[in-house]
């Protein structure tokens, strides 16, 4: 009988379940949305149960749309939205109905009692954690210890979103390396917990779940589990990793000095190496990886498509208009618009900082701005200014990693904005370097899930099979007079980005 592998992309968004064959052919997947509350400023906070909810809907659904018997499937691999905070007592029952995301940031007085302790940069460069400080797990978990004491007295461990999974599926409270490097007490280099760093933060350490290999099985679907699922009896569950990690192995980040660039709401630039990028000035965000001996580092944008898609409302009213109408997809008619201006859009400047700034930025506060406007500008040059300004402000951050690593000369495409040659022809030209597209696209932690689930379970050797999975679609050469007109507008875009922050944090000092 041909098995098959069910993988979970348990996202921000929702539950994406995938069917992959033994040759990572994708056979059926199915989706099932939750909802994020975001009750007072700063939090942000996910029901476990409704994952637990969409990852059995899912899971059922897959099966009925391919058709597949529940006893060709051999195994589960899972993919989870970082930096959780999920506590559950002794007997493994949930402590709070809501539990904060990666993006929720409450915890700031924690922050600031831990670093009366720990210097932040020596925190940084053993940890790599560049997101701002409070999205890490242990302030999360300080938070709960200080404003929900009864709780706190009952809580047994503490698991990261997956992890959760995992223990629904198996009965199993562990965790990867992968998602413990997210905790904020985790050695990156040491491969273990810092016991500096949990003495520091006063949280017990038997609270944080024993760390085991991605690849390693937990153990089958409990019984009652698998009938709930649909599933057989024989199911093996794989402990898996945390979302950028298993992208990072599912967009073939399986070697030294690969690169991906994920192009979506937000965007950000990872690479693969054994040894993690530290920057203790501008903060690469590193996770451990998914495959021994490895790491993926990253930098980022926080808003990407969300930029683009702010253009799209407010400045191509008429464009979306006439795509309704004509039932086509308006960012092709924004596409086309934006071929109409020259390289760099008559010398205007778009800075996407719509959401803010990350550590790479010269300020958290900064926020969007058009720079050079002038009476000659109209919308072709304010479409192709804003994919220009995107792709310009992801350069400025691929420049940060290639001071630190040897990186290959091409960049794989995944997300959304990789739909359109045009889009990636822009960051050929900016990048100076080749851009790939695949077949895989969106679905790069899915695959990276179920690559370490057949890994695990003895179905694949190794994750070489990784790459034979790929076909390439799209490959966009950098053109080197495009690049020349970039690079004289790069330093350029970067003074405007510096200047944009410091009048952001002005501005957000005035009351009005």
């Amino acid at each position: 009988m041909n098995k098959k592998i069910i993988s979970f992309d348990l996202g921000t968004g929702g539950n994406k379940a995938f069917l992959y064959d033994l040759e990572g052919n994708c056979l059926a997947s199915a989706f099932v949305p939750y909802t994020t509350q975001y009750p007072q400023v700063g939090w942000h906070e996910q029901r476990p149960l409704d994952w637990w909810n969409a990852v059995v809907e899912s899971t059922r659904r897959l099966l009925t749309s391919s058709g597949v018997s529940k006893d060709e499937i051999a195994c589960i691999g899972i993919s989870g939205h970082s930096l959780g905070a999920v506590p559950v007592d002794k007997d493994g029952n949930l402590l709070r109905d809501e539990t904060p995301i990666w993006s929720d940031i409450r915890a700031q007085k924690e922050v600031e009692d831990f670093f009366r302790k720990i210097d932040p940069d020596e925190w940084y460069l053993t940890t790599g954690n560049g997101f701002p400080a409070a999205c890490y797990t242990v302030f999360k978990v300080m938070w709960y210890k200080n404003h929900e004491p009864g709780m706190w007295k009952r809580v047994h461990k503490i698991l990261g979103t997956k992890d959760y999974i995992n223990f629904k599926l198996t009965g199993k409270l562990l965790t990867d390396f992968s998602y413990a490097s997210g905790t904020g007490i985790y050695d990156l280099k040491g491969w273990k917990y810092c016991q500096e760093f949990i003495t520091a933060s006063a949280i017990p350490a038997d609270v944080w779940p024993e760390i085991v290999p991605s690849t390693q099985v937990l153990g089958k679907v409990l019984p009652g589990v698998a009938t709930e699922m649909g599933l057989g009896c024989d199911v093996l569950v794989v402990c898996g990793g945390v979302d950028n990690s298993c992208m990072a192995l599912g967009a073939k980040n399986i070697r030294e000095g690969r690169v991906y660039m994920s192009l979506g709401s937000s965007a950000w630039i990872a690479v693969s190496s054994e040894r993690p990028v530290l920057d203790k000035k501008f903060k690469p965000y590193v996770f451990t990886h998914v495959m021994p001996n490895m790491f993926t580092s990253a930098v980022s944008i926080f808003s990407a498509g969300t930029s683009f898609a702010w253009v799209k409302d407010n400045i191509c009213s008429d464009l979306n208009a006439e795509a309704q109408a004509a039932n086509k997809d308006v960012y092709l008619l924004m596409n086309q618009e934006a071929e109409k201006a020259p390289i760099g859009s008559n010398k205007l400047l778009f800075n996407p900082s719509l959401a803010g700034g990350t550590s790479q930025d010269a300020s958290v506060h900064i926020r969007g701005a058009y720079l050079g406007l002038d009476l000659k500008h109209g919308k072709p040059e304010l479409i192709r200014a804003a994919m220009e300004g995107i792709a310009m402000n992801l350069r400025l951050r691929l420049d940060l990693l290639r001071q630190y690593s040897r990186l290959e000369d091409e960049i794989l495409c995944v997300g959304g904005g990789a739909k359109s040659r045009f889009y990636l022809s822009i960051f050929a030209d900016v990048f100076n370097t080749r851009i790939l597209k695949t077949n895989i696209d969106q679905d790069a932690a899915a695959l990276g899930a179920a690559a370490i689930a057949a890994v695990g379970c003895g179905l694949w050797q190794n994750f070489e099979k990784i790459d034979e999975i790929h076909k390439v679609v799209e490959v966009v050469e950098p053109d080197m007079e495009n690049n020349r007109k970039y690079e004289k507008l790069l330093p350029v875009f970067a003074l405007s980005a510096e200047y944009q922050a410091h009048i952001s944090d002005a501005l957000r000092e005035i009351e009005l």
